[in-house]
């Protein structure tokens, strides 16, 4: 009983966090403490849960520096013109006939290059929205259309925290994920084209601001050459050379073209890196071209590593057991990715992020893996294709409360976020469609 009032002040906690913008750690650290408390009224010793924090955060230890990595990146393509480019040649593609469609198509290949979500929402997606702000159209399905593009990269790109994350809990390699990633996405990825490019005919949107391009070019020198620390991502990533090197060498690319052609300072380049990109001007651009940074990514390395400790508590003290238990009872109606699928469910709705999803489910689901061949790949996939994209389809959980936010909407985009729900939907359907009915799926 006493577990079960801690679990549902920490969702309490945690909920509270996500719908007032709260930095979510503080409700971690308040959410620990009060389990802490109630397993050392069971007997166990405040060294004994240290151990197991301490183990469970180990895993996250791998991944923060790519973390970090990331911050820097996102910070010098911003001063590289990297980022700049990539929106103001996404702007030139743009047809008021087909401005749903082409916002899904923009924000899934800005969300490839950048592998985050909300770097994809606060730069292109803030744009578009602005430019159809006036139109008429229903603004969720344009959202809708945004937040789902954002979360193809973010599911795929080897610049992805949540790629990264899984690879190193699954233990699994990053790139022979992505590839598994890109197989079972393509038929959603053309059925979310084909829906949007639909919604597009019978919802042209007549652009209403179109001064963009025109600040953007002022503002940055947007020749070719500023995509190069792009394509140095995208070469690396189809040579399968590892993440950090091939984040290192676009870092290397973006400082010489941040100093060369759009003439910062070194000084300026080491700041930007650190603390995070900022025109220094008045202008239009100010709420869309900044971000990133070191520093940014701190604040996120310090809620895996909270959450990993909590998870690593939770493994130690076998607190999750009992629903392990329970979920064994769904054997007669489920399969492996059906159970993973309902366990995503919960876990982003009680976790309201999706690191805090993506570990929970991992750890409850993990054994069924376990006895399999190729489990940590399989674990890896369904991860992916679970909780990964259904985190920003529970109103609550960040993963779709922040960029709902920045876009100026609510959950009235989630309907619209077809790509979403047709991952998980699709991906089921083609497995029980693929096994003989008594076949268990992880096999």
């Amino acid at each position: 009983m006493d577990l079960l009032f801690a679990l549902a002040l920490s969702f309490g906690f945690l909920l509270f966090s996500a719908v007032k913008g709260y930095f979510v750690a503080y409700p971690l650290l308040s959410s620990l403490a009060i389990f802490t408390l109630a397993l050392l009224r069971r007997g166990f010793t405040f060294d004994t849960l240290l151990k197991m924090g301490f183990a469970g955060s180990k895993k996250s230890f791998s991944v923060i520096s790519i973390l970090l990595l990331i911050g820097a990146v996102t910070a010098v393509w911003m001063a590289a013109g990297t980022v700049p480019a990539i929106v103001y040649y996404g702007i030139q593609l743009i047809s008021p006939q087909y401005f749903i469609l082409v916002s899904f198509i923009l924000s899934s290949i800005v969300s490839l290059l950048l592998g985050t979500s909300f770097g994809t929402v606060s730069t292109i997606g803030i744009a578009l929205m602005i430019m159809a702000n006036s139109s008429g159209v229903n603004p969720h399905m344009i959202a809708g259309s945004i937040i789902a593009g954002a979360y193809f990269g973010d599911r795929c790109s080897p610049m992805s925290s949540s790629a990264n994350l899984i690879a190193v809990i699954t233990k699994t390699r990053l790139y022979t994920n992505i590839q598994s990633m890109w197989k079972t996405a393509m038929l959603p990825l053309v059925i979310s084209a084909g829906l949007y490019g639909v919604l597009s005919l019978f919802n042209p949107v007549q652009l209403a601001d179109q001064t963009f391009t025109a600040e953007i070019s002022r503002l940055f020198n947007v020749d070719l050459i500023t995509l190069l620390p792009a394509a140095v991502i995208l070469i690396f990533s189809i040579l399968q050379i590892e993440v950090r090197l091939s984040m290192l060498m676009s870092i290397l690319v973006a400082i010489a073209l941040s100093f060369f052609w759009q003439h910062y300072s070194f000084l300026q380049i080491l700041k930007f890196t650190v603390l995070g990109f900022h025109l220094t001007e008045d202008t239009p651009l100010n709420s869309i071209l900044l971000g990133g940074g070191v520093i940014s990514m701190v604040k996120v390395s310090i809620v895996v590593i909270i959450s990993t400790a909590f998870v690593g508590i939770f493994a130690g003290t076998r607190t999750l057991d009992a629903i392990q238990v329970f979920l064994e009872r769904f054997k007669s109606r489920s399969n492996c990715f059906l159970s993973t699928l309902l366990v995503g469910v919960g876990s982003a709705a009680f976790g309201c992020t999706q690191t805090i999803a993506i570990l929970l489910t991992q750890e409850l689901v993990e054994q069924k893996y376990k006895e399999t061949t190729k489990g940590n790949y399989k674990l890896a996939l369904d991860l992916e294709n679970t909780v990964v994209v259904i985190s920003p389809l529970i109103p609550w959980n960040i993963a779709g409360l922040v960029p709902a936010t920045i876009l100026m909407t609510d959950l009235g985009f989630i309907p619209y976020a077809f790509y979403l729900y047709l991952i998980p939907l699709l991906n089921l359907i083609q497995i029980r469609l693929s096994q003989p009915p008594k076949l268990k799926l992880c096999n």
